[in-house]
């Protein structure tokens, strides 16, 4: 064999074990950075709540630095508020928490001492701490922090160090205080109501529907006492209709304090009180407005109910407070030969000289 030929065999044979010994280094570094990133995952904590486990807490303690504490109860198969009052609990957002509780997962460690708690916020003065108890024990524990381009900074209550968190939605932790107490008043089909009374110092005014249509009467109070129901020619059965669509799914916008002065004692004279009777005995709701809250939202109180004390926005609690032309039709008539009038058929606009429109 010529020494040429041999050069080549020995090239090839080269090529060869090179190719081999790189392939064979690159399957090692991979294996090398699978098991590297599998050990990793396997080092983050588990902070989620499996789907059976959520429907076992029965008690959720939130801290917020900017906020008022609260605490949440499971008490029967109902949620209540105990912390900063006792109040029944806003069901629909009791439950959105417990779903995202299922959502939450540590991603990657940030620092796994305790040096950077101020840095990220996660620190006791600083942080969102949600505590979820199943019975007596700890479902979840977590301080959440700053939120930025790397995520969702946390710290578990059980291993120090500061984590980033998937899955975490900060409004459904973060609600003001009354936006975890319910906030239903009446719950009804305005279509089934068949009488509606306003009693306010105006006097007393009363709707009553036969056959679909509404008739009314008014009963003038003139000292302290009301009169007898006249005639009431301008009364519009359209606006008993509003009335209905602001009360048949009333909400309150905020609460009162133990130290609010409601004026609901004497409902009458500082704003009014709205009965609704509903067909065939399905429903008789009397709701007592009193005084101003704030602006032009007043106090008010379901009769026969729990006792707390709501405030409602101006659009219902209007109704309480009414005069007689809130029932009334409109006066208003379109002034003649203004624009739109049958005999404008070419109104003239400022500015504009006449002519313009082939005059």
């Amino acid at each position: 064999m010529k020494t040429e030929q041999r050069i080549y065999i020995a090239l090839a044979l080269l090529v060869l074990l090179g190719g081999g010994l790189y392939f064979s280094q690159k399957k090692q570094s991979e294996d090398r950075a699978q098991h590297s990133a599998s050990a990793a995952t396997a080092d983050l904590p588990k902070v989620g709540v499996t789907k059976e486990d959520v429907e076992k807490i029965t008690k959720i303690e939130i801290k917020n630095a900017d906020k008022s504490d609260v605490t949440i109860e499971k008490k029967g198969e109902d949620w209540e508020v105990v912390k900063p009052v006792a109040a029944k609990a806003n069901a629909a957002n009791v439950r959105s928490l417990l779903d995202n509780l299922k959502e939450l997962k540590i991603k990657e460690p940030i620092d796994r001492t305790t040096g950077t708690y101020e840095q990220y916020e996660v620190n006791d003065p600083k942080a969102l701490h949600v505590v979820a108890y199943k019975g007596d024990e700890k479902a979840i524990d977590l301080y959440f922090g700053k939120s930025g381009s790397r995520g969702q900074m946390v710290r578990l209550g059980s291993q120090d160090g500061v984590w980033i968190a998937g899955g975490y939605s900060s409004y459904l932790y973060t609600r003001e205080a009354k936006n975890w107490r319910e906030t239903g008043i009446l719950k009804f089909e305005d279509a089934n109501a068949i009488q509606v009374e306003v009693e306010n110092k105006n006097g007393k005014f009363s709707f009553s529907k036969n056959d679909d249509k509404w008739s009314g009467t008014f009963a003038a109070r003139k000292g302290g006492k009301l009169g007898t129901p006249g005639k009431w020619e301008k009364f519009d059965e359209a606006k008993v209709k509003d009335l209905l669509r602001a009360y048949k799914g009333l909400n309150a916008e905020d609460f009162g304090e133990e130290t609010s002065e409601t004026g609901l004692a004497d409902a009458v004279e500082n704003g009014g009180v709205v009965r609704i009777v509903l067909k065939d005995n399905a429903g008789d709701y009397t709701i007592k407005v009193g005084k101003t809250s704030k602006g032009s939202s007043r106090f008010a109180q379901k009769e026969g109910g729990d006792g707390t004390v709501y405030v409602l926005s101006s659009w219902s609690a209007d109704w309480a407070v009414a005069e007689p032309k809130k029932f009334e039709k409109s006066d208003e008539k379109k002034p003649e030969g203004g624009p739109g009038d049958e005999h404008d058929d070419h109104p003239h606009m400022p500015g504009m000289p006449e002519g313009m429109f082939g005059e």
